[in-house]
């Protein structure tokens, strides 16, 4: 058995010093409490191929096919899933989208902003140590995109001693 090629899901800049891009990458790793630029990387080439695929799309749908509405469908479909476009939106807002559009459908993000950590860090150190479940299933990945249906069930586990409100590390929020 021959083992996998080793790709990498993301693109680098193609320039390494720009102080600009620099400085947006820190204020979006900060924010969103990345661990490091990869993890950025890795939502910006997602983004590029959600682009890319909706270009494609909106190319084809000048030819007007029964197969290419099916596969703008179904493409949509998964978007307004994972809640990267609302239900109004149209195949031409994807072109519009944003990498924060990507960080904010992140595990990490939407347990932060269900008040699971008090900062995107601690959010992350919650689910990598096992505390946080979506829908009761223990899931210690961070860049896990949630979908819509699962956001309101992302809290802590029942076994988790952060479980209880009385715990240290939540009681100092509540003061």
């Amino acid at each position: 058995m021959t083992t996998g090629k080793n790709t990498k899901f993301y693109e680098t800049p193609n320039h390494p010093f720009q102080g600009e891009r620099i400085a947006q990458e820190a204020d979006l790793l900060s924010r969103y409490g990345l661990k490091n630029k990869e993890e950025l990387w890795r939502a910006q080439s997602e983004l590029r191929n959600i682009r890319r695929e909706a270009r494609r799309l909106l190319g084809e749908a000048q030819g007007d096919t029964e197969e290419a509405e099916a596969l703008g469908a179904e493409f949509m479909a998964r978007l307004r899933r994972y809640g990267i476009l609302s239900a109004e939106d149209d195949i031409s807002q994807t072109l519009r989208l944003d990498v924060t559009d990507i960080l904010e459908r992140r595990y990490q993000t939407i347990a932060y902003r269900n008040g699971i950590g008090q900062t995107p860090q601690q959010a992350r150190q919650f689910i990598v140590h096992g505390h946080v479940t979506i829908d009761g299933a223990r899931t210690t990945v961070p860049s896990r995109k949630v979908e819509v249906d699962e956001e309101d069930s992302v809290s802590f586990d029942e076994t988790s001693p952060l479980s209880d409100e009385l715990h240290p590390e939540r009681a100092e929020a509540q003061e």
